[in-house]
């Protein structure tokens, strides 16, 4: 499900500059800013103008500052979250960070011409939902919703529904899976080991 989040990141939507820079920055302005920085990245290497020295921790940071994952971490967790100590908490937000920036990034470096357009936006209070439709190169429509809130003064995603779907609820549900016929531990170590896992492979890539 991460892969259409990569995509809309990498689609290379044409925002109007304006629209971009302008104050104060509400949801739909954050999402977009964000997708014209990653967009930027990936053709021209640079933003603004700046050429980007290491384009994979811009693209990090970047989705750091659009994601909150905090809150998607517990969200995911969901009762079990309260259960556990601040330190556990803080390394299952690092886990699961990995986990989706893992999935998307991969996917945003493998964009091959998908078109993305915004819909429109509904905004309750501190609460607002992004609409957008995906079209892939066989014309198929993907909707595309993100969920957002506003907290610390800027509009963050604390989910995404692809097709309908909750990607935290999916999320959630395998979590819950594993912890109840096994253990907390259990979980907290496959995604550890997921994380082990990558960083060797992309080793091995960087070694050829």
């Amino acid at each position: 499900m991460t892969r259409w989040i990569g995509v809309a990141f990498g689609a290379g939507w044409l925002m109007v500059a304006e629209a971009v820079a302008s104050q104060p920055v509400g949801p739909r302005e954050a999402l977009e800013s964000a997708i014209v920085q990653v967009v930027s990245i990936l053709q021209h290497g640079e933003i603004n103008g700046t050429p980007v020295g290491d384009s994979s921790a811009e693209l990090r940071r970047i989705t750091r500052e659009v994601f909150d994952f905090d809150e998607m971490s517990r969200r995911a967790l969901a009762h079990h979250w309260q259960l556990r100590t601040h330190e556990e908490q803080a390394e299952f937000v690092a886990l699961f960070r990995g986990l989706l920036e893992r999935s998307y990034m991969a996917q945003i470096r493998a964009y091959t011409g998908e078109t993305i357009t915004v819909v429109d936006e509904s905004v309750e209070g501190h609460l607002a939902t992004v609409r957008s439709r995906l079209v892939t190169r066989g014309g198929a429509e993907v909707a595309l919703d993100f969920r957002m809130h506003a907290r610390a003064g800027r509009w963050q995603v604390y989910d995404a529904l692809i097709g309908g779907v909750s990607l935290v609820s999916s999320y959630r549900s395998q979590f819950e899976r594993v912890i109840r016929s096994e253990s907390y531990g259990a979980l907290r170590d496959r995604l550890q080991r997921k994380s082990l896992d990558t960083a060797v492979a992309e080793r091995q890539r960087e070694s050829k």
